[in-house]
């Protein structure tokens, strides 16, 4: 990470006072206008991790357990959602795959940034986030096996978990070949026929399933890592 980029995240993740840091990290990221190549994929990810890994200590030292309620509403928090909403999309794209590259074998990084992900789907204003999201996900999924452990976990917790309406998303019902491929990707990881049923007849989220899932411990495979 360039010298200062990481005093202003350093200054940002002590005081959490800098507005001006939330406007200018995107920018900081992005050393073209050419599309294809605006973002400095290193930088990208080296932040993600800092952050990421800044965030798992907070946790550790405050003897807690990493859940969606303790990675919520933090300074760590702030500067992802703050990513996920101000990048283009090319930007997006980059910055969610540095997520999912952390989602590997069990530990505490893969439940952070697990969550993390999963929460970010949660909490998103527009679709077109929880649709990148899915991308992500969904083209290392059908990349040649073996799936990391953190990428199959994420996923199915995704999709079964009733309070992410995983199966109501226009992205994933814009045309039966689109949902079957879905479909057929998500029995392949959890080996269940009766996947998307379960979770259509699934209460909806606004009937309080959101709610309990940004209050409880998620995603629910890691367990307590």
């Amino acid at each position: 990470i360039p010298v200062d980029l990481r005093t202003r995240l350093d200054d940002y993740l002590a005081t959490r006072s800098s507005v001006d840091f939330h406007a200018s990290l995107p920018t900081m990221l992005q050393v073209s206008n050419i599309p294809g190549s605006k973002y400095n994929t290193t930088v990208m990810n080296a932040v993600v991790l800092y952050v990421g890994m800044r965030a798992i200590q907070a946790i550790q030292e405050k003897q807690q357990c990493i859940t969606m309620s303790t990675i919520a509403h933090t300074a760590y928090m702030d500067i992802f959602q703050n990513l996920a909403v101000s990048l283009c999309t090319e930007g997006r794209y980059l910055f969610f795959n540095a997520i999912a590259n952390q989602l590997r074998y069990p530990n505490s990084h893969t439940h952070y940034f697990s969550c993390t992900l999963l929460y970010l789907f949660l909490e998103a204003n527009t679709e077109v986030i929880q649709e990148q999201i899915t991308r992500i996900l969904f083209e290392r999924l059908v990349a040649l096996r073996p799936h990391p452990w953190g990428l199959l976990i994420t996923f199915i917790e995704l999709i079964k978990n009733p309070s992410y309406g995983f199966w109501k998303h226009d992205f994933v019902r814009c045309a039966p070949e689109i949902e079957r491929l879905f479909q057929s990707v998500a029995n392949s990881c959890i080996g269940s026929n009766n996947v998307r049923h379960a979770n259509i007849t699934a209460p909806h989220a606004s009937q309080g399933g959101a709610g309990s899932a940004r209050s409880s411990p998620a995603p629910s495979a890691v367990g307590n890592i």
